[in-house]
């Protein structure tokens, strides 16, 4: 027999990844939640999770588990807020830029009907694929196979400097054109930064790092300072003189969701009411 009771204890545990916490969090021994995750196990007949070096890593059945795990909550949760005549609240997971530039109106109207996740691109699919979150919106290169997506909206890459650069005169640019400039860069493991390092060896060319910072707002606050010249996506919107690089691949923004998930009205409001803000539909 399935040992069903044990599935939110479980998902606990798929959360944290550690018996310490997650006993601490369900307010059991260590021991007996050994025990719980065992039988579940057992009852699935493949290990849940393995032990790589000090982390543990839950396995590919453990990760259908939690997921199932989840469905089984949100089922319930479902059901109890609609039984008590209230409306369970969506949740959503997208980057910084996403929330500052893309979202920020149906934010406003919707913020009591949301659950906010601030995640990375590969925390919003993760959070995606695990249930937690029931709609991401990222920049995305490739498409996830297990996932559906919906395109949102493409912008072009833009060199953002002061108005009095001598950049700021021209109609459009190309990555080399930056030879020589001072930039403000985002961070060296930042997605942005590792496609601009690639594409400036192609181009064979070199620019002056004159700071590294994270995100978007503090890299046009040094812009506005004077201390270079910064290269965001389009979406941006500065006061500041902005000029496309024509030689950059444009940047294209999806909705992403587990298949069915429209299905549930409130994440098919939800979308379309993205969509419509952003001029997709």
């Amino acid at each position: 027999m399935f040992p069903g009771e044990s599935l939110p204890a479980f998902l606990v545990f798929a959360e944290r990844l550690n018996f310490t916490a997650a006993a601490r969090d369900l307010h059991i021994s260590q021991p007996a939640l050994h025990v719980k995750v065992r039988k579940l196990a057992e009852a699935v007949g493949r290990p849940l999770y393995v032990r790589q070096g000090r982390r543990l890593v839950l396995t590919s059945e453990g990760e259908a588990l939690a997921r199932f795990a989840r469905e089984r909550a949100d089922q319930l949760d479902q059901f109890l807020t609609e039984l008590a005549g209230e409306q369970r609240r969506v949740a959503l997971a997208a980057g910084q830029g996403a929330y500052l530039y893309l979202l920020g109106d149906v934010i406003a109207r919707e913020s009591e009907r949301l659950r906010l996740f601030t995640a990375s691109r590969a925390q919003t699919l993760a959070l995606v694929r695990d249930g937690r979150a029931q709609l991401g919106v990222s920049v995305l290169d490739e498409l996830p196979d297990d996932l559906d997506t919906v395109k949102l909206a493409t912008y072009d890459q833009v060199v953002v400097v002061p108005h009095e650069h001598p950049l700021a005169r021209r109609e459009r640019i190309r990555l080399s054109d930056l030879a020589g400039t001072r930039m403000v860069l985002p961070l060296p493991t930042q997605p942005l930064r590792v496609t601009l390092e690639r594409l400036r060896l192609v181009a064979d060319f070199e620019w002056e790092v004159a700071v590294e910072a994270g995100g978007w707002p503090l890299m046009l606050h040094f812009v506005e300072l004077g201390v270079g010249a910064a290269v965001v996506n389009g979406c941006v919107r500065t006061d500041l003189a902005t000029v496309p690089i024509v030689d950059l691949p444009s940047v294209p923004y999806y909705a992403i969701h587990r298949p069915g998930a429209p299905a549930d009205r409130r994440v098919a409001q939800l979308l379309a009411q993205i969509r419509q803000s952003l001029g997709s539909t």
